[in-house]
């Protein structure tokens, strides 16, 4: 089967089309003809040998999200899937078990059927994006009704992280550059301020003693944690958040491979994008052979959306 990989880390031109063996569904597994496969920032750090590549040999395969076709279940694997079935997928890397690629196993519980009403493409930006935003939000512990602040809104985890932060009940302050206003309101907001070092000061016009909980989208939990009350909660999706002991607010990180196989969480994510409440957002479709030239958009930055490969079905 074709897939697209690295021999060796390095930049967007390291990516390279290999020719593997069609891999097999074991028991609790299904095998899936991708169709296409969503571009994110860690798939860049597996590329530079930042993330998923410590217990495999080259070459190693990226991607984490994926939509295709169910095409072998493996033996004694219990589930609702059938042969033939529409899916989308979200994939633990390892070595070669990655999203780009023709064909990929995964757990039965880490797939679940692609909403009515997406195509494949926009289907491959909801499981890690979109189980992102959840572990997030369920990080932070909140009661509904507490107030969220949800940074990089505009982007693809932050998006859903608004969309979802509604759903549980949520009131949501979120920050966004005057050219993404109306779409972070559109998402649901509802408060849009603008993104940079006020918005600490102007969330707490807003909610004067601060925020319950943050969720940083955009790696800036630090300057951010200025808007979360005393003793409140911040959950990063890019890692790297400070720890401001003196005031009592616990911060942590999000993880997706923990959700796995929490196929009850993306089955709430599927039915949320089949009533309109989740909205997939694609930047811009690209044969899985361009793959490196993905890479350079994502890295480019100012996307809003992801960059989807696909391969032919």
């Amino acid at each position: 089967m074709k897939a697209i990989g690295l021999a060796e880390f390095g930049g967007p031109d390291v990516l390279r089309v290999l020719d593997l063996p069609v891999p097999e569904a074991g028991p609790g597994e299904i095998r899936v003809r991708v169709h296409a496969a969503a571009v994110n920032p860690v798939d860049a750090m597996v590329r530079r040998g930042l993330a998923f590549v410590s217990d495999a040999a080259p070459p190693y395969v990226p991607g984490m999200d994926a939509s295709g076709v169910v095409e072998r279940i493996g033996a004694g694997t219990d589930t609702d899937l059938r042969v033939g079935d529409p899916v989308m997928a979200v994939v633990v890397v390892s070595g070669t078990r990655g999203a780009y690629a023709e064909r990929l196993v995964v757990p039965a519980e880490s797939a679940v059927r692609v909403p009515d009403g997406l195509d494949a493409v926009e289907a491959a930006t909801l499981p890690m994006n979109g189980l992102t935003a959840r572990m997030a939000l369920d990080l932070l512990e909140l009661p509904a009704g507490a107030t969220v602040a949800v940074t990089g809104a505009a982007g693809a985890v932050g998006g859903y992280a608004v969309q979802l932060a509604k759903a549980d009940g949520y009131r949501v302050i979120a920050d966004a550059a005057p050219r993404d206003e109306a779409l972070v309101r559109q998402l649901g907001a509802d408060v849009v301020l603008p993104r940079g070092d006020t918005f600490p000061a102007l969330a707490r016009r807003e909610v004067p003693d601060g925020v319950e909980g943050l969720v940083d989208t955009a790696g800036v939990a630090g300057p951010a944690l200025r808007a979360v009350r005393d003793g409140g909660r911040a959950v990063s999706s890019v890692g790297g958040v400070e720890v401001p002991v003196e005031r009592g607010i616990e911060t942590r990180n999000t993880f997706v491979p923990r959700y796995a196989r929490e196929r009850a969480a993306l089955d709430r994510l599927r039915r949320l994008a089949e009533q309109g409440r989740l909205t997939p957002r694609v930047a811009r479709t690209l044969p899985a052979e361009q793959a490196a030239e993905a890479h350079r958009l994502l890295e480019a930055g100012g996307l809003r959306g992801r960059v989807v490969l696909t391969f032919a079905s």
